[in-house]
């Protein structure tokens, strides 16, 4: 396989990389239901003191959020999205 070949395999264009990411974020959010609950819980009532407060709660939500919303599930999605295009015979989200 050559190399402009196979870099139109991977490619995907901007608007659908911008839906992928979006709906990338989304199930991030779904997934980490819990510790958004718990952070929100704690930043009631507060301003400032949040920051040093829920520290340990907002650590937990990022490290949750980072599992759904990193490269390697992008670039995943991306090829399940070329592979379901493929089998449709269009390239549209």
């Amino acid at each position: 396989m050559g190399y402009v070949q196979e870099a139109r395999e991977n490619h995907v264009k901007k608007k659908v990389e911008e839906a992928l990411r979006s709906k990338m974020k989304q199930k991030a959010l779904k997934e980490c239901d819990h510790y958004t609950a718990k952070y929100a819980e704690c930043a009631v009532g507060r301003t400032m003191s949040v920051v040093w407060k829920c520290r340990k709660q907002a650590k937990e939500l990022n490290e949750c959020l980072h599992q759904f919303t990193n490269d390697s599930v992008l670039e995943q999605m991306k090829k399940e999205y070329m592979v379901q295009q493929e089998g449709q015979g269009s390239l549209s989200l």
